[in-house]
């Protein structure tokens, strides 16, 4: 789960990185509406700092997010005035009302510590689906796709900051670790935080699995999101058979 050092220069790392929220919004909406094209409503599950939702909500009368970070609700909070962002866990997802869309996108499902807390997870999106609803995820890399021990660095230039970022990736079994270290240089001074993040390794069937346990067909479109590619569900009476959930 990110804290408040990343949420604080989430936007700032990510966009000067080459993630284009907007686009990847509209995007998804694209997707959405050839399958429902009269889709309203959508909620984002892993929203973070609400990036994507801040593009959603001028394309779908009704937003919403949630996310495990009470950070990065925070912020997410803080830039969408009248959007309800809560603060949940997908695996336990409970919110008392069913949208047109629901969406995870960033590889959210990832962050899940088992396949069986992704199932979970897709089962209760799912089961906020309204029929025929449409359920977009974007998982990780698949094990055959992550490259062990790859090192990564960026300098990121803000109007009142710089921040430098190294990581380097490190494969555990069934699990990609990701560790990363900023220094944050400002006016105040200089400071340093680190994260470690561990995604799931799971195979490309282990996610179709978990969209036909949740009652929903599904396609997986590649060469999109960074070339993690998305799951595309549709969901059937709206409502997660009770043995995936």
């Amino acid at each position: 789960m990110f804290g408040a050092d990343l949420a604080e220069v989430y936007d700032l790392v990510y966009g000067t990185r080459g993630q284009d929220f907007p686009a990847e919004a509209a995007g998804v909406a694209q997707l959405i509406r050839a399958r429902r094209p009269a889709a309203s409503s959508l909620l984002d599950v892993g929203c973070g700092t609400g990036e994507h939702l801040r593009a959603l909500r001028g394309l779908f009368d009704r937003v919403a997010g949630v996310d495990l970070s009470e950070a990065m609700v925070g912020v997410a909070r803080a830039k969408l005035p009248g959007v309800d962002v809560h603060v949940g866990d997908m695996a336990e997802l409970a919110l008392g009302c069913r949208f047109d869309a629901v969406i995870s996108l960033s590889t959210a499902v990832a962050y899940l510590p088992s396949v069986e807390a992704m199932c979970r997870a897709v089962a209760r999106m799912t089961a906020h689906l309204n029929p025929a609803g449409v359920l977009v995820v974007e998982p990780w890399y698949f094990p055959e796709r992550f490259l062990d021990g790859h090192v990564a660095a960026d300098i990121i230039r803000g109007a009142d900051r710089t921040i430098s970022r190294v990581s380097r990736t490190e494969r555990l079994d069934r699990a990609a670790c990701v560790e990363s270290h900023y220094v944050v240089a400002g006016a105040a001074g200089i400071r340093h935080f680190s994260e470690r993040q561990l995604f799931g390794l799971w195979a490309r069937g282990e996610y179709e699995d978990a969209f036909a346990r949740a009652g929903c067909t599904v396609e997986y479109l590649p060469d999109v999101q960074s070339g993690r590619g998305l799951f595309v569900g549709i969901a059937g009476d709206g409502v997660a058979p009770a043995a995936s959930a």
